[in-house]
């Protein structure tokens, strides 16, 4: 574990390496015996800070929610971020690559809720009674550590990796999917980069059901005092492999009887 004077330290590099596009070193190199609770930590500093510039909590994401992610992280849990409203990309806007150091993008449902959840003891049928509706999502991940060579503490001091969120224009509820006969952990979906599919997944790689990624995020949070509060978007995990942003890249994720989001950049 660090002491506060270190958690500030590194809280400084990342947001510094944010802020110039200059990736840093990765944090369990620079502060040996940096643990999960400094890297939240050190989160936590980071999002105080752009609070207090005026940013807002857009909503939360869970990362590391694949077993194969967890095997190579060596964690048998997922990790989270804050998702801000200075991270909100429209689909109508190109996005600009040089903004970030190494953007890649991952295909995810999301969740709105309607009514804020419950913390400890939160269950899939809260999270879907909570739900106002749940659309297609891309979120745009990027690392400030050198060449994503990432490990645990890295990446959720690094606000788990988060750096932006596009979502598509179709709403549905829980019930709508329901009643056409669409099971929320077992929707496709596919990847495209102009008319080339680049990869396909299933949202059942999300820990078998996305649901259960944001109920297990909502008793996360609450053992930090935080809630998951009506109006936010939560991000339940990838259910296709990351994929490297370049300039003139046009993605789209096409999901089975959710629709589609799609996202240029320039």
């Amino acid at each position: 574990m660090l002491e506060e004077a270190l958690r500030a330290e590194a809280a400084e590099r990342l947001w510094a390496a944010e802020r110039d596009r200059a990736p840093i070193e990765p944090l369990t190199e620079s502060f040996p015996g940096i643990d999960v609770v400094d890297a939240y930590e050190i989160q936590l500093v980071n999002i105080r800070r752009r609070l207090a510039g005026g940013a807002g909590v857009y909503g939360h994401k869970v990362g590391l929610s694949s077993p194969v992610m967890q095997k190579m992280m060596g964690v048998d849990e997922p990790d989270y971020g804050h998702l801000l409203d200075t991270m909100v990309l429209s689909e109508d806007e190109p996005v600009q690559t040089g903004r970030y150091c190494y953007p890649r993008i991952e295909v995810e449902i999301g969740y709105v809720l309607g009514s804020s959840l419950p913390g400890e003891g939160c269950t899939e049928e809260d999270v879907l009674a909570a739900t106002e509706y749940i659309v297609a999502s891309l979120e745009l991940i990027d690392s400030r550590i050198r060449d994503w060579k990432i490990g645990l503490a890295d990446t959720i001091a690094d606000n788990a990796s988060s750096a932006g969120v596009l979502l598509g224009a179709a709403r549905r509820t829980p019930a709508e999917l329901r009643a056409a006969g669409v099971d929320i952990a077992d929707i496709e979906a596919v990847l495209y980069n102009g008319d080339a599919e680049v990869t396909r997944g299933n949202t059942s790689a999300v820990l078998g059901d996305p649901t259960t990624a944001v109920a297990w995020l909502a008793r996360k949070v609450a053992s930090f005092g935080v809630k998951l509060e009506a109006g936010h978007v939560i991000l339940p995990g990838s259910c296709t492999r990351a994929v490297d942003v370049r300039p003139g890249d046009t993605f789209r994720a096409e999901f089975a009887g959710l629709g589609s989001v799609t996202a240029r950049f320039e």
